[in-house]
């Protein structure tokens, strides 16, 4: 009896072994990551379309996602991502620069110095790294009704000027106080508005629209800047930097998820400025859903399969 026992084992160690090999052999093992990754996004469009094309890229490559739309602004999603409560986000290089490593002004800005120098200051003061740099810049701006301007001649933001101090001006939940928005403007132009109005984008865009504000702190790829028959003043004293585009991950997470790196590395120089800004037109004009903008996109550019 005890022979039987013996022999039924080693005969069912030797399938199992058989299996394995076989399975080596004919590349038949298809085990795929099980990380499940968290991507944030800040509160508009532009944050939601591109956090799905991470998403989606990664799920090519045998990840589990999850997008957390509307997680907040720039910190909140920043400090997420060096606790690990998200894995990735999207932001701009401007903003890293000025808001994340609070670095002062630049007396000419470069956006070469500016990614540089964000790419390496993340680096070595928080462990983050960037993925990808997705080839479009979303710039701050101040924008107005265009009739208004033309009445005016207004087509800079120093033609302002004398009309400024009665004038008030919707922004972002950042941009009234951050060094690099309106007090930048301050600063630089020599002028304030009469009075600034904080709220989201979508709805900074709806008022003034609805002409509750006279100017904005606009975004250069909303496509809301032409369907409101918005006129965005040239920055002709360059106050404001560069924003470009770059995917942030963690140096843990990069070094970990080689093939994750290799995915999203293909989004570099893949969008450009009048890309994103269709895109965003998808999602504010035709009111597509996000994810279904993104999948489209990676569709077409080849990257994805379904």
């Amino acid at each position: 009896m005890k022979f039987y026992f013996i022999a039924a084992l080693l005969l069912i160690a030797s399938l199992l072994v058989s299996g394995c090999a076989e399975n080596n052999q004919t590349g038949e093992n298809n085990a795929q990551p099980a990380e499940n990754v968290v991507i944030g996004t800040k509160l508009f469009q532009e944050s939601y379309i591109t956090a799905h094309m991470v998403s989606l890229l990664l799920e090519e490559q045998g990840y589990e996602t999850e997008v957390k739309e509307n997680l907040g602004g720039t910190l909140v999603n920043y400090e997420a991502l060096k606790k690990g409560d998200i894995q990735s986000y999207i932001e701009y290089t401007g903003t890293i620069y000025s808001q994340i490593l609070k670095k002062p002004p630049l007396e000419e800005w470069d956006p070469a110095v500016v990614y540089e120098e964000s790419e390496q200051g993340m680096l070595e003061s928080d462990g983050i790294v960037i993925a990808a740099r997705l080839g479009f810049e979303d710039a701050y701006a101040i924008a107005v009704d265009k009739e208004w301007a033309e009445s005016r001649n207004v087509s800079t933001i120093s033609d302002l000027e004398p009309y400024a101090p009665e004038m008030s001006i919707g922004t972002d939940p950042e941009f009234a106080t951050r060094e690099d928005g309106l007090p930048q403007i301050a600063h630089i132009y020599g002028f304030s508005f009469q009075s600034y109005n904080s709220m989201a984008p979508g709805i900074m865009y709806e008022a003034m629209r609805n002409e509750e504000v006279d100017a904005i702190s606009a975004y250069t790829t909303d496509t809301r800047n032409d369907l409101y028959e918005l006129k965005v003043l040239e920055d002709d004293k360059h106050a404001l930097p560069p924003y470009d585009a770059v995917i942030l991950v963690t140096e843990t997470f990069a070094e970990e998820n080689p093939e994750a790196m290799e995915a999203l590395a293909q989004l570099n120089g893949r969008i450009d400025q009048d890309t994103m800004r269709r895109l965003n037109g998808e999602y504010d004009i035709e009111g597509r859903e996000a994810r279904d903008i993104a999948r489209n996109f990676l569709i077409e550019e080849g990257l994805i399969s379904t």
